[in-house]
């Protein structure tokens, strides 16, 4: 989520600035904060915080790392990877990073910090027809969480980690563990990082400042391992990055988003996006992106794109409905794509996560083929004042 403004909203901001105040940021209390805290939090001020306004002055790898000058940021990882005899799996590894206060806290403590980091980390077992999921949050202090580039890449949660292999950040490897299912992948850049919107500013409003920095690592060539209940399974396949950076995304009356991640099998990538608003219209402002196979990118307009559902699936944990399968049609300068897009596994829901949304791995069939992943928000409860 691509977008990503992504759930960031996370119980974090609650924990800290509604149930415990600042004192999270303080654990010598020994304090044990859980991940399902129900999210109520009040207006935060914000100011203090950078915006995103102009197109951003990117710097890889350097951008690679954290911007902490901004409130919210995310570091986002989905892939649809199979073993040698085609058993499919789907993975999300996602960082978030909030800030609770715009200015660094000094202090002789080494606990005490301003960041909180949550991990959302989900596998989908295609063949089993089971869907894993687990949280994790810290905070950015006495080393328990952070995110860098210097002197190498790394985003990391206690020992849930993604680690740069060399200088370029170009091959970096992921590794979770959590109690019945584990990745431990490696990651190979092959495309420039494509850069969303007006040169990586992306706007989600019409409103000055409600837009995010975002860059996209469209396809990354992932090989390792995959362990669902002590059972190993060696996979390769196709991993997509989203790293979203922001103080103020969504504008007013946004109700949720729906987002497309999906990579073709003809070397070519396509992001879709459409925040879908209260009165059920669509929000102009985002839009869409193709990467190209020599990494070239084309923007596509929301005016460009239509997103059909053709079917919904009513969660048996929140009672949510949410679109399941879709129709696309994309026009594009060289013609029109139409494929559908069809979830490879009905429950993909993280319903214990505040609040609760669907994402999960998608096979695509029709002019282009391939697999990706979708983001889907707001089905349970409205996105609007969230973050």
């Amino acid at each position: 989520m691509s977008n990503r403004w992504k759930i960031v909203l996370l119980a974090v901001a609650i924990i800290a600035v509604s149930v415990f105040g600042f004192s999270l940021l303080d654990v010598s209390s020994g304090e044990n904060i859980g991940t399902t805290t129900i999210l109520n939090l009040p207006d935060v001020d914000t100011s203090g915080f950078t915006q995103a306004i102009e197109p951003y002055d990117w710097q890889f790898p350097q951008d690679f790392g954290a911007h902490p000058d901004f409130q919210t940021e995310w570091w986002y990882y989905t892939g649809n990877l199979s073993t040698a005899e085609g058993r499919r799996f789907g993975f999300q590894f996602t960082i978030f990073r909030r800030a609770i206060t715009p200015d660094d806290i000094s202090t002789d403590s080494e606990w005490r910090s301003n960041q909180i980091y949550l991990v959302h980390f989900t596998v989908s077992d295609i063949a089993g027809n089971q869907f894993f999921n687990a949280q994790r949050l810290s905070r950015g202090g006495a080393g328990l969480a952070g995110a860098s580039s210097d002197p190498r890449y790394r985003v990391w949660v206690e020992d849930w980690e993604i680690l740069a292999q060399n200088d370029a950040a170009s091959l970096i490897t992921i590794q979770a563990a959590a109690d019945d299912f584990a990745i431990d992948l490696t990651l190979e850049q092959v495309k420039p990082p494509a850069l969303q919107g007006d040169g990586g500013l992306s706007q989600k409003s019409s409103e000055e400042g409600n837009a995010s920095y975002y860059y996209s690592l469209s396809r990354l060539l992932t090989t390792g391992t995959i362990t669902i209940n002590d059972e190993v399974f060696t996979v390769s396949g196709n991993t997509w990055k989203d790293h979203e950076f922001s103080t103020s995304a969504l504008g007013d009356g946004a109700q949720g988003w729906d987002w497309f991640g999906l990579i073709f099998d003809d070397d070519t990538e396509l992001m879709l996006g459409q925040i879908r608003m209260v009165d059920d219209s669509i929000e102009a402002a985002f839009g869409g992106l193709i990467v190209y196979p020599d990494g070239s990118t084309e923007h596509v307009s929301t005016n460009n794109f239509s997103i059909t559902p053709t079917n919904i699936w009513t969660s048996p944990h929140t009672d949510a409905n949410y679109p399941s399968g879709w129709d696309i049609s994309v026009e594009t300068s060289t013609g029109t794509l139409n494929f559908h897009v069809e979830p490879l596994l009905a429950d993909q829901e993280l319903a214990d996560s505040d609040p609760s949304y669907w994402e999960g791995a998608v096979v695509i069939t029709g002019d282009v083929t391939g697999y990706g992943y979708a983001e889907l928000t707001g089905y349970t409860t409205s996105m609007q004042n969230r973050f």
